[in-house]
Formats: C-alpha cells, structure tokens, sequence
C-alpha cells in the first residue's frame, strides 16, 4: 500500500527484454535503503527490488503489467517517481494507493497558472463511474485532487513543490500516464453493481 507522496525521482537506466516481459533498472540515491523483495511504486505501479547495488536497483515487469501500463515503453533517460510502501507507524498522507494501475491516460494540455501548474488528461470512459470532484486520482504514482471533471476527461493543479519535486514537470502534451482512481470508490462502484442486479 502507498499514499501518492513521491519519496524520490530515479532515471531508467535500462529495459531490457525477456522471454516474458522486462528486466528494468533504475538510477537513485535511494537504492542503497532498499531491501531484496521489497515494493516500490515505480511512476505509480507496485514493482518488486530483485537486487540493488550503491547506484541503482532493478525490478522485473511482467508483460501483463507491460500492457497495462506506461513501463512497457520506458527509454533510458526517463525520469520516474518513486515511493516506497507506507509503514503502518508513520502518518498517513495522500490518499489509499495500491499500485495496481487501472487504466492509462493521456496529456492532452500543461497550463501554467501563475507558479502552478494545470494537466487536463483524458481517461478511458468507461472509468468515469470511479472519478469524483474534489476527490483524489494517482497519476504516475502522484496523489492528486481531481479539480474538474468532464465525461472522460479530468483536469489536476499541480503545486510548484510537486511540480519541482516529481517527474510531472516532465510531462508534455500527448505524454501517456498511469492513473489509478480512488480505492475507496472502486469498492463503492462494485458494491452499487451487485445491488443493482436482480
């Protein structure tokens, strides 16, 4: 489990294919702090450290996780967010994230806003039962309040601190990302479905 608050940003250093899906490697300070087995939210998708040395740790992607997901089309050089799973001491911030990807989007504008930041991003439709107003979206990994809401489409504000502090500023228009929608309102929509049904 996770809470959408970035911890670092790494750089994909390598994605290297296997008989069945990919081998990724990432460049970060915060390699060294990491265990064997442990989850990482990698740009919002839950990956498990195989190993790690002083520059860097590497994960596998399974090609489920591939089709579903932006990491199938990573590039060297790409600059990621990165959280670590929440400690059940710590305080809670964000919102419940699992890492489970659901769909993904697509940038369709990046507006300034004085020193903030607007992204509107365009979702598959068939997810708009699970976005709310004012309620909370993960997009790349990134806890954020879904200001605007249209058919299948959303727009978020983007605060300098987390524009400076994660691979959103990276973003540009037309730019695929992984949204994950509120944990709480996937259960809510399942639950409505079974009570609709005769």
């Amino acid at each position: 489990m996770f809470t959408g608050l970035i911890e670092a940003v790494a750089t994909v250093a390598r994605l290297d294919p296997l008989a069945s899906g990919y081998r990724l490697r990432l460049e970060t300070p915060l390699a060294p702090e990491l265990q064997l087995g442990e989850s990482v939210a990698v740009d919002g998708v839950c990956l498990t450290v195989t190993s790690r040395d002083a520059g860097g740790w590497d994960a596998d992607i399974g090609p489920e996780t591939a089709r579903v997901t932006t990491l199938g089309s990573f590039r060297p050089g790409r600059r990621v967010n990165l959280e670590r799973s929440m400690r059940a001491d710590s305080r809670f911030g964000g919102h419940l994230v699992q890492g489970h990807v659901d769909a993904t989007g697509e940038v369709l504008a990046i507006r300034p806003d004085g020193e903030s930041h607007w992204i509107d991003v365009a979702f598959p439709e068939p997810l708009s039962p699970l976005f709310v107003a004012k309620g909370s979206v993960a997009v790349n990994g990134v806890s954020l309040t879904v200001a605007t809401l249209e058919t299948a489409r959303f727009s978020v504000m983007i605060i300098p601190f987390t524009w400076e502090h994660t691979s959103l500023s990276a973003l540009q228009r037309g730019a695929r990302v992984n949204l994950e929608c509120d944990m709480v309102g996937k259960y809510v929509a399942r639950a409505a479905e079974w009570y609709r049904r005769p």
